[in-house]
């Protein structure tokens, strides 16, 4: 039985997804009040777009880091845009490549680090470098973090370092503070690629 403390937080995550999903497969998302809009699939094209110079993205390993970038983070033949803190200021405008892939990633490595084998960091994170790669690995990451919440109990709500996320300070907050800070995550970059499709659509007037 889920937490009365957790049910909001999981039914939220849970739209939060389902309307992103939504907004980047198509054929329809929901718009928020029910009504349902019409919507194309996210192509290649439109996820590694670069709106504006010098933008961060994810990109083949043999073409190394973008612009002011360090390294590429993840595993496979591509990897997103990174660099040891202090970031560069002021930071980098972002691809809804590297936005979907950070959100993917922290999902599926913080799952990992809940209910998992408390291993994985983001350079073991495939990184997707197509836009259909991108958005399953969205939905997987997203259930992985799903069966997270759902496997909480009461007492884990304020454990703190029931997930040991590696990058930040997630192992050091209780369980249910976590889980608010993802669900904004998940929110905030939702709405970004959100925009970003939006601006794609209108770039030629």
């Amino acid at each position: 039985m889920t937490p009365p403390r957790l049910a909001p937080l999981l039914e939220q995550f849970s739209f939060a997804c389902e309307r992103l999903s939504g907004r980047l497969a198509g054929p329809v998302m929901d718009s928020g009040d029910g009504a349902e809009t019409r919507t194309g699939p996210l192509t290649d094209e439109e996820y590694l777009w670069e709106p504006v110079p010098d933008c961060w993205s994810v990109r083949r390993r043999s073409e190394g880091p973008g612009p002011r970038a360090a390294s590429l983070a993840g595993a496979g033949d591509w990897g997103r845009d990174a660099a040891p803190y202090p970031h560069p200021w002021p930071p980098p405008f972002t691809t809804v490549a590297w936005r979907l892939s950070h959100i993917s990633e922290l999902l599926f490595v913080a799952a990992d680090h809940t209910i998992g084998t408390r291993t994985l960091t983001r350079d073991d994170y495939a990184i997707s470098g197509n836009a259909a790669e991108a958005l399953a690995a969205f939905d997987t990451a997203a259930a992985a973090w799903r069966a997270a919440l759902e496997a909480a109990d009461e007492a884990a709500l304020d454990t703190k370092g029931h997930c040991a996320y590696p990058h930040g300070s997630y192992d050091e907050e209780p369980f249910i503070e976590v889980v608010w800070w993802v669900n904004q995550e998940v929110l905030h970059h939702g709405a970004e690629i959100a925009l970003l499709r939006d601006l794609y659509r209108a770039r030629r007037g």
